[in-house]
Parts: structure tokens; C-alpha cells; sequence
């Protein structure tokens, strides 16, 4: 009796003993939890991040670096994506958040990429911008707070905006890359809207 009292107090003992030491809930839950199942992060891990400050530093290019975080601008019809006219989505340089997509671009004949509204309308932050003597909307993202460029009221319908975005502050993933990239999300956009916006 005796010793089938100690080897019961010793099972319980380290069975308490696991359940302290081991997570809870398990590893396995925890990934199923934090994944969803197209395999992107949930709330739990946020999809999109801003990097450290080194991080941006050493990922980033001069260019990328100036506008984003010096709040640059690059000169009209010298840049990678003003007559870009392929469908795809473009990108926050920083962060990788969707921005635009080719669905809202237009040709605004100024020399920048343009789009009449952005892929949602939380996506960008709107600032007043006083610099160089002009009173202008700076347009930034809302994820890594990178400078975009700015909104003007002169753009096409439906909203009457001009969103003039330096490509150096974006990222342009064609469709037939968005599901390898992670973005197949975002697919169905094209299926239904076509491939570009307004030329």
C-alpha cells in the first residue's frame, strides 16, 4: 500500500510538473491560432510591419531612403512606374502594405505614377505640407508612415482626386506574381475590375 501511495503522489507531482513548464495553449495551437489558412498572419501577427530604422536603412536604396524618409521627390517621367501600365499592385517600398492597384491608375500626364483613389481608403494618411512655400496635402502610409507624395483635386472620376505618388516609395507586383509574393488575397480584384484603370 505503501509503495502504490508514493507512485501515485509522484505521478501527480510530475504531471504538475509538465503542465507548468510546457506553453499553453501548445505550439502546434499557437501557429494554427496566429496563421490563417492561406497562410497569412492574423491580428495576432500583423500581415504588415514597419521596420526598425536600421533595418530601413540597410533594405532601402538612396532614392527609396530620400523619399520615403526625407519626405524627396523625384523628377517627373525619370521614374520606374509613371508609364507603367501593367495590372499588379503597388506596394508601400517600406513595409509591403497595398497601396494602389493599376485598377485606380491613371495617366495624369505629369511624369508620376497617379491614381484617382487608393486601394482602401485607410491605407494612406492625408498631412498638411507648408514646405517649399506651397500649402499641399501630403500623402503617407499608414503602416510605416512612409511619404508617398501628395493629393490634388484635379483627377478624374469618380473622386475628383489626383494621388501623385513617387515610384520610389512603392513596390509593383504584377498579377501573375501576387499569390507567389503573398497577395493572393487580392486576386479577385482583377478577376472583376479588369487590368488597368484610366489611360
Amino acid at each position: 500500500m505503501m509503495n502504490t501511495t508514493h507512485v501515485l503522489v509522484a505521478t501527480a507531482i510530475t504531471a504538475a510538473a509538465v503542465l507548468l513548464v510546457a506553453p499553453w495553449p501548445p505550439e502546434s495551437a499557437q501557429a494554427a491560432e496566429a496563421t490563417r489558412l492561406d497562410g497569412a498572419p492574423t491580428a495576432q501577427t500583423p500581415r504588415w510591419q514597419k521596420p526598425s530604422p536600421a533595418q530601413i536603412k540597410a533594405r532601402l536604396d538612396p532614392l527609396q531612403y530620400e523619399i520615403t524618409q526625407e519626405e524627396g521627390t523625384e523628377p517627373p517621367f525619370r521614374n520606374r512606374y509613371w508609364d507603367n501600365h501593367e495590372a499588379g499592385l503597388y506596394v508601400d517600398v517600406v513595409s509591403g502594405e497595398p497601396l494602389f492597384s493599376s485598377l485606380q491608375k491613371f495617366d495624369s500626364k505629369t511624369g508620376w505614377p497617379s491614381f484617382y483613389a487608393p486601394l482602401e481608403p485607410n491605407a494612406v494618411e492625408q498631412r498638411q505640407d507648408r514646405a517649399g512655400g506651397m500649402t499641399r496635402t501630403e500623402v503617407r502610409s499608414r503602416i510605416a508612415d512612409s511619404h508617398l507624395g501628395h493629393v490634388f483635386d484635379d483627377g478624374p472620376k469618380p473622386t475628383g482626386l489626383r494621388y501623385c505618388i513617387n515610384s520610389a516609395a512603392l513596390r509593383f507586383i504584377q498579377v501573375a506574381d501576387l499569390k507567389r509574393e503573398g497577395y493572393g488575397d487580392f486576386l479577385p480584384l482583377f478577376e472583376k475590375g479588369g487590368s488597368t484603370g484610366h489611360d
